[in-house]
């Protein structure tokens, strides 16, 4: 069967790869270049007047600022040898701004968080920094925003392998993992693996596609129901083989391609089971080879979006509004609802948007308080453990045994499903997302329970158990998966977890380290046993590294109590645990409840980050400056209806980039 299929099959895809990947003349190959263009302006003026910035309430201008940087910057950033490279020696006015978009953003939040100007310079006033920060995020909201929105071109891109699994999962309606052998998907855009920049395709995709698509076909007809359902039709005395064949294409291909197909599409995949059936005249053989030929088809293994007929941006289709809603809340095809509203041209609709959001984001919990098979989670697991950086938990991290004797994979299984059952809660219950920075419940199975501490009756799937204060947990920072992946394997790191914090809760990384830091003392004399926050004080004793250590370690000493796998202590090596910590700006806190409590001071920033990392996941690709106007509208929303997960999802869902494709150009 392998030889026969690689002679009416492999060919094609082989041809396909190599025109995407190497002519770039293809039809596919054009439409990516133009997706990835940068993207006009257009006239969606109502999306970005929703979010408009104004100084109503202070008084700051372009002389202002001017004078801001010569009184408090210029000292250090003038001239060749200019920190960080930042000269201000020609700042004079707004347009200075608008001309280094990127590099003001990091500025406005440097100087937000009190890293700027260092502490041992003269500091504004917290009311004039407010002021400045605000001036530089409105001369950039105003550059960018002014004119409308744009969306992007139209989508074009590989299912990645997650998607790949569970559509051939869906399509075939088998519980298999057809996506098992592909390769790995590396992260683009805001940091995901279903950015369309990443997911390319190669000639060592090919057999694997025919492996998988071979394999899951065949185990799906081995069942006679499953095989019933999907071979619908069969030869007979009113019936010819191609009839039936045709019966069953037509049955097929709209649900493998997610829309409508012509005729003509028939008839090349008819014309597939004709060659085979020449051959031996069976069937059953002939039937399956032109089903996996679908599944290797570009058609399926690929998101395509038909560029707009007009110059102007474009709603997309229904079918295509259908694909995007379903990758992005399920990581799969569209159901069977979806593509009848699509027929029914109702997926413009706004309203029956709004319903299909609720309805895709809901998770029921039985009489036993469980949450079993929501197609949600598929979304929860993909956005949280890439957001969080947890799917790193048994991958490439993995805890040391001196640390971790009782690390067992249920552990580690409790451990990985905490974030995503709680996301999910958040999601299907429209629970504020500030429950992300402290909450007052979580999810764990028995063995988490135990780690915790926590009681209660449960069982290997995680259940939602109420958090009372001497728990010590709430929200993402008392999660063990959280805290040991942004932790060394034999020992905690206030630089990683507090490196995570202003990354991934914040949205403002620090710069990379400098070259030739020594490595940190990992032990103490022995008689005199010495801190972690000690040896970390003396390795930052450089002024190099002072300036983000400043930053980072603070926040990771707040979180100093948990152990590797997120265990309460009071001390390590023999030393009592010191918990305190004094930020860049003057705040200071000791321990978790009070660093949660400055997060949630800047709930509006953790809001814009989130809010961010959303959009990119849901356009599955990379944000442009324009995208800014969409989250910052979109994040004073979520401020209006109290920060509701499901106001998140919709109003992203309703946004010009997710709803438009650009038009085409000359």
């Amino acid at each position: 069967m392998a030889s026969r299929f690689a002679r009416h099959v492999r060919a094609p895809l082989v041809v396909f790869v190599l025109a995407v990947n190497v002519g770039g003349h293809t039809a596919f190959a054009d439409d990516a270049a133009a997706n990835n263009s940068a993207a006009e302006k257009s006239t969606a003026q109502d999306s970005a007047s929703e979010g408009s910035v104004t100084q109503d309430t202070v008084e700051f201008s372009d002389r202002s600022a001017v004078d801001f940087v010569q009184t408090y910057c210029i000292d250090c950033h003038q001239g060749e040898d200019a920190e960080s490279g930042l000269d201000f020696e020609g700042f004079a006015s707004a347009e200075n701004v608008s001309s280094a978009i990127e590099a003001w953003n990091r500025i406005a939040t440097r100087v937000h968080e009190g890293q700027m100007p260092p502490q041992e310079y003269d500091s504004p006033e917290p009311e004039t920094r407010a002021a400045f920060v605000a001036w530089i995020r409105d001369t950039i909201y105003q550059a960018v925003c002014d004119d409308g929105v744009s969306p992007g071109g139209p989508m074009l891109r590989r299912l990645n392998r997650t998607e790949y699994a569970n559509t051939v999962r869906d399509l075939l309606g088998i519980p298999i993992n057809a996506g098992h052998a592909l390769p790995d998907d590396g992260a683009g855009g805001e940091g995901f693996d279903n950015a369309a920049e990443t997911l390319f395709i190669s000639p060592i995709y090919a057999e694997k596609y025919l492996d998988a698509a071979r394999s899951a076909i065949g185990h799906a007809l081995k069942d006679p129901d499953d095989r019933k359902r999907i071979i619908t039709s069969t030869p007979g005395e009113k019936r010819s083989p191609e009839q039936a064949a045709r019966e069953v294409l037509a049955g097929f291909l709209p649900k493998a391609f997610r829309r409508p197909v012509s005729n003509e599409e028939i008839d090349e995949y008819a014309e597939v089971f004709n060659h085979v059936f020449q051959e031996d005249e069976s069937y059953s053989s002939a039937i399956e080879f032109a089903l996996v030929a679908a599944m290797v088809s570009p058609k399926f293994l690929f998101l395509y979006e038909q560029p707009a007929e007009s110059d102007e941006p474009t709603l997309v289709s229904h079918y295509e509004m259908a694909s995007r809603l379903s990758y992005f809340l399920w990581a799969s095809m569209p159901d069977a609802e979806l593509m009848r509203l699509a027929a029914e041209e109702k997926l413009h609709d706004e309203q029956v948007l709004a319903e299909q959001v609720a309805r895709m984001l809901r998770s029921d919990v039985d009489r036993r308080g469980l949450r079993r098979g929501a197609k949600v989670r598929e979304f929860a697991t993909s956005f949280v453990e890439q957001w969080l950086g947890t799917r790193a938990l048994g991958r490439e991290f993995k805890p040391d045994k001196s640390v971790a004797e009782r690390y067992d994979s249920e552990l580690e299984g409790g451990m990985k499903y905490e974030p995503i059952f709680f996301f999910e809660d958040l999601l299907a219950d429209n629970r504020s997302l500030l429950n992300l920075i402290d909450s007052d419940f979580t999810y764990v199975n028995r063995t988490l329970a135990r780690h915790y501490k926590v009681k209660g009756e449960f069982r290997e799937q995680p259940k939602k158990v109420e958090l009372s204060e001497k728990d010590r947990r709430g929200g993402l920072l008392g999660m063990s998966a959280v805290l040991a992946v942004s932790s060394f394997p034999h020992r905690t790191s206030p630089v990683l977890r507090g490196k995570w914090v202003l990354e991934t809760l914040l949205g403002t990384p620090p710069p990379p380290a400098p070259p030739n830091v020594p490595e940190l003392e990992e032990h103490g004399d022995a008689a005199n046993p010495t801190s972690l926050r000690e040896r970390l004080e003396l390795h930052r004793s450089d002024p190099v590294c002072a300036s983000c250590h400043q930053a980072m370690d603070p926040l990771g000493f707040g979180l100093e109590n948990y152990d590797v796998l997120g265990r309460w202590r009071t001390e390590a090596d023999g030393v009592a645990i010191d918990a305190s910590g004094k930020l860049p700006s003057g705040e200071t806190f000791d321990g978790p409840d009070e660093l949660k409590r400055l997060l949630m001071e800047r709930k509006e920033q953790f809001i814009r980050n989130l809010t961010s990392k959303m959009l990119g996941y849901a356009l599955a690709r990379g944000l442009t400056n324009e995208d800014a106007c969409v989250v910052e509208s979109i994040s004073r929303t979520l401020a209006e209806d109290d920060y509701k997960a499901q106001t998140l999802i919709l109003e992203i869902v309703k946004s010009i980039p997710f709803r438009y494709k650009q038009g085409s150009k000359d």
